[in-house]
């Protein structure tokens, strides 16, 4: 639904500033798919002062003409709706270059490249990097696998209640969550979803590949207030496990389990081919350990050796 309206959106507003003079309801309809597919004239109406008032609230400027025949039409004029120069120095322009190529494997990866081009045009400036000629290896990428992702963001983006099934790493079945999403976050190759989590009057985070069937929204408003994006990246660090309150001793198979090996405060190379780890122990550390199986085991604390069992004890159930 939101993609449809968005390309409605465009699509008017491409026919309003692509016009030399003003275009009538008429000839509007006539142009635009989903305007012709509307159902009666009154669906129609409806749609398009909707989404004029919409325009207009992004800041396009529409202007209201009649004509002779007394015939109303709408223009967008290109010197009303022209962007002032655009000014980045050189950091700016290295973020947005760097912003634009993260995105590989989402329907994002498009509109960015061909913003970044336009800014270009506009006189951005090139951002320096020694190492072009190994561009293609160096460039930066956020992989996007799970099919929640998609409408977790536009979810996020226009403050949508969503309803979707969850599978805890602890849990043989999926539970049934209702959430307001406030953002997405990758962290160490995966990707999370914060939000209140309505049922537990809490705040709580989501794994999306634990996510199983599909994203549902629904209408209304959030009843919890959205906290700033910074509170919001912190939570999802912590609930990933990136604050660290202790240190954990496992021991890992020679050979295996490097992110572990790059997150170790130190390593004792053993000679029965295990090595001994010491590493940071905070929230979500038990979950990220069964990824590794028998690779790794724990040492100590105790808790966290009878959490890692007990996730893998709900993995082999099933």
């Amino acid at each position: 639904m939101a993609i449809a309206k968005a390309e409605r959106l465009m699509n008017l507003a491409l026919c309003l500033l692509g016009t030399r003079r003003p275009l009538s309801k008429r000839e509007l309809r006539g142009s635009i798919e989903a305007y012709m597919e509307a159902t009666g004239e009154d669906a129609f109406n409806r749609m398009f002062e909707r989404d004029k008032d919409d325009l207009r609230e992004l800041g396009l400027v529409i202007e209201t003409v009649e004509n002779l025949d007394g015939e109303t039409g709408y223009l967008a004029r290109r010197d009303s709706n022209r962007l002032p120069p655009i000014t980045l120095d050189a950091e700016e322009a290295a973020a947005l270059g760097l912003a634009a190529k993260v995105w590989q494997q989402v329907r994002l990866a498009g509109a960015a490249s061909g913003a970044l081009q336009k800014l270009r045009a506009a006189g951005m400036p090139e951002a320096e990097d020694a190492y072009d000629a190994h561009a293609s290896a160096l460039e930066p990428r956020i992989p996007v696998h799970e099919a929640a992702f998609e409408p977790l963001m536009l979810a996020c983006r226009d403050r949508r209640p969503v309803v979707f099934d969850y599978r805890k790493a602890t849990a043989a079945r999926p539970e049934t969550r209702h959430v307001e999403p406030w953002t997405l976050e990758c962290w160490r190759g995966h990707w999370y979803l914060a939000g209140w989590d309505r049922d537990r009057g809490a705040e709580r985070v989501f794994r999306l590949s634990r996510i199983t069937g599909k994203v549902r929204s629904r209408a209304g408003a959030f009843t919890a207030p959205v906290p700033d994006v910074v509170t919001v990246r912190e939570t999802v660090e912590s609930w990933a496990g990136e604050t660290a309150t202790r240190s954990a001793r496992i021991r890992l198979r020679s050979g295996c389990g490097y992110p572990l090996r790059a997150r170790a405060l130190s390593v004792t190379e053993g000679a029965d081919g295990w090595d001994e780890l010491e590493i940071p122990y905070g929230h979500g550390l038990d979950a990220w350990l069964v990824e590794f199986g028998p690779d790794a085991v724990v040492l100590e604390p105790a808790d966290l050796r009878a959490d890692v069992v007990e996730r893998l004890r709900a993995v082999a159930k099933g």
